[in-house]
């Protein structure tokens, strides 16, 4: 009956409502439900949530696409750009052997590094527990915190650390936290280009800190708090992505000291912690004022999938932070938590950790090698002594992207040097990464192929030889 009254009438015109279709046909609301469903899945009808149901135009009945270009006046200008990120977060290519791209960009762990078997363990023996399933305390799991405290040292206690979904969620709930709307931010240059996506996403502006082969300059900070007004200076004392470099324990004191005259806060992300040995003290366990929120999370030393991060804060910023963790996702799930304690508390976490030391140190020599032996017009910027990056500096006459597009022509994935700068970049850059290939001989045949397209570039640049 509803099929033949939707033949009758026009396309655009209102079938009767729900009650009224119920009436005239002496049926139950669902029956009458169930029959519209039907119709709107045969292409007959379209449903508009509180103002009925009409019949199907030709283009909608076709499944053609709505227009809606609406949408761009009512969501403004405001841009949330993932363009820098998404390519990082590509899974890596698995099968060397049928000659499949090669993956020079991810910075997690190749599956074959991950503590699979210890971390199904763990989440076995924690998914066992009925407690696992209830809620947890809002700030995390005590035995959680107890251990990400311990892990930062000094006299940072359980009550300044919060957990966080992963060390981006981290690392935004920070910004958004410390810095309003509209408000300067200052980052280290080059830098994460994560951090530049949630600083641009909060409507935060970042403003460039030069760097060194020693990490951020404190001179130069200095200045850039004169100069920008800022409060917030984001940075990673190391190893620095992309550039390996690691702030000694001289330049901590020193920034920590510039920040204080400034009355700013520092976020030390502190993401690599686990992917070198050994490390200065963390800035937070030199700091005394409040100036310092440490972020520490898993996901690179560990597997993707383990978004849990520890943020340490005192005074009425922690008390921000754990409103905003509320506010924002309420708490971070309790068995990925548990899963954590129990992995940490295990001997496998151990055993774990060193054998990551050894892959790290054994990956970053046999990238040097191939980079040095085959393509040698890629300067290294610093060789670092852990972390999962190298830092490339190009012929001053060719382009990042062109290059990253012709590697990829060859088969072989790099990520431009470009997204990892707030401003215009001051040279060509390229960063490679170790981790993600299956064997060092991946590496190998992944700089063969960047250095048959670094030739192929060179060429087109010089262009052709006039007689």
């Amino acid at each position: 009956m509803l099929r033949g009254l939707t033949e009758s009438l026009r396309p655009g015109d209102r079938l009767p409502s729900s009650r009224e279709l119920v009436r005239a046909h002496g049926v139950s609301p669902v029956t009458v439900s169930r029959a519209l469903a039907v119709l709107a899945a045969e292409g007959r009808v379209v449903t508009r949530p509180g103002s009925g149901t009409y019949v199907a135009r030709p283009a909608e009945a076709r499944g053609e696409s709505a227009d809606l270009s609406w949408q761009t006046v009512a969501l403004g200008d405001r841009v949330v750009d993932d363009s820098g990120v998404v390519p990082l977060l590509m899974p890596p290519p698995t099968a060397f052997a049928d000659d499949n791209a090669i993956g020079l960009t991810s910075g997690y762990l190749n599956p074959a590094l991950r503590p699979a078997k210890a971390l199904t363990t763990a989440a076995a023996r924690a998914v066992r527990r009925a407690a696992t399933w209830g809620m947890p305390p809002l700030s995390g799991v005590p035995e959680l915190r107890r251990w990400f405290a311990a892990e930062a040292g000094g006299d940072v206690t359980p009550a300044d650390v919060v957990i966080a979904g992963g060390g981006q969620a981290a690392l935004t709930q920070a910004l958004r936290a410390l810095a309003a709307p509209g408000a300067p931010v200052l980052v280290e240059t080059p830098t994460y280009p994560g951090a530049l996506a949630a600083a641009r996403t909060l409507g935060l502006r970042a403003h460039a800190v030069p760097i060194d082969r020693d990490g951020v300059r404190p001179d130069l900070l200095a200045e850039a708090f004169a100069v920008t007004g800022a409060r917030v200076f984001y940075c990673q004392p190391g190893p620095h992505n992309p550039t390996g470099a690691v702030l000694p324990r001289d330049r901590r004191e020193q920034v920590l000291a510039v920040a204080r005259a400034a009355g700013a806060f520092v976020i030390e992300d502190d993401y690599a912690r686990y992917l070198s040995a050994p490390l200065p003290p963390s800035m937070v366990t030199l700091d005394t004022h409040g100036t310092v929120v440490h972020l520490n999370s898993l996901s690179k030393a560990v597997a993707p999938s383990l978004r849990v991060a520890g943020v340490t804060a005192r005074g009425p910023a922690a008390h921000r932070l754990r409103a905003a963790q509320v506010v924002e996702s309420f708490f971070v799930a309790r068995p990925l938590q548990e899963t954590v304690v129990e992995l940490t508390g295990s001997p496998a976490w151990g055993r774990h950790l060193a054998a990551l030391s050894a892959q790290i140190a054994a990956r970053r020599d046999a990238l040097v090698a191939s980079l040095t032996a085959r393509a040698p017009e890629l300067e290294i910027h610093h060789i670092p002594q852990g972390g999962l990056h190298l830092w490339l500096r190009l012929p001053p006459d060719l382009d990042d992207a062109a290059l990253v597009d012709a590697a990829r022509r060859e088969g072989v994935l790099v990520s431009p040097g470009r997204i990892f700068y707030p401003a215009e970049p001051p040279g060509p850059r390229v960063r490679v990464t170790h981790i993600a290939a299956a064997h060092t001989a991946e590496l190998d045949e992944g700089v063969r192929r960047l250095a048959t397209a670094l030739r192929k570039e060179n060429a087109r640049a010089r262009g052709p030889v006039t007689p």
